[in-house]
């Protein structure tokens, strides 16, 4: 069973992206984000549910679009993902049982194996989902963390509430 999350971390690459590396001729890469996403984060912070970006690869790209989000918790280039997850949360007041984790690789099985909830895309590779308590509908850069950030708030029963909360402010005078 999953606990109450406090404290959301996420992959990117294979999550928020589909994982592909697109190269252009001059060698420069892209990323394709999906604007759902957006959605997922703004959901967490009205339900005041920090987000935690740890992601293997070091791009100036996964950076610009923490930025466009206001995510402060960004960590690119990790290896031990597990190590600076238990870091982050500590600095932030956290424990691993208060968190809810989103990957999509090997890399992702030791901290999907220590949170308090895990979950997985539809795309993960079976080993993977056969060791998380959620496998989610959506693939990787399809607007999974969205559907990861709303299954969170459907468990803790305030999912309509929350939704609530976002229409309001989208539909506010001062927006």
């Amino acid at each position: 069973m999953d606990k109450k999350v406090k404290v959301v971390i996420t992959d990117i690459d294979g999550v928020w992206t589909d994982g592909k590396i697109y190269l252009s001729e001059d060698g420069n890469s892209q990323k394709a984000f999906s604007t759902q996403d957006s959605v997922g984060v703004a959901l967490l912070r009205l339900m005041n549910i920090p987000v935690i970006i740890i992601t293997g690869e070091d791009s100036e790209i996964i950076r610009r679009r923490a930025d466009q989000l206001k995510i402060a918790h960004v960590y690119t280039g990790v290896r031990n993902k597990l190590l600076i997850a238990q870091q982050a949360l500590e600095e932030l007041g956290y424990c691993l049982d208060d968190a809810a984790y989103i990957g999509d690789d090997i890399m992702d099985l030791p901290l999907l194996s220590a949170v308090g909830c895990a979950a997985v895309p539809a795309n993960a590779p079976e080993y993977l989902k056969s060791r998380v308590n959620n496998t989610l509908n959506r693939s990787s850069g399809d607007g999974v963390f969205r559907e990861f950030c709303e299954m969170i708030a459907n468990k803790q029963g305030i999912l309509d509430e929350t939704v609530e909360k976002y229409l309001l402010r989208a539909t506010s005078a001062k927006y």
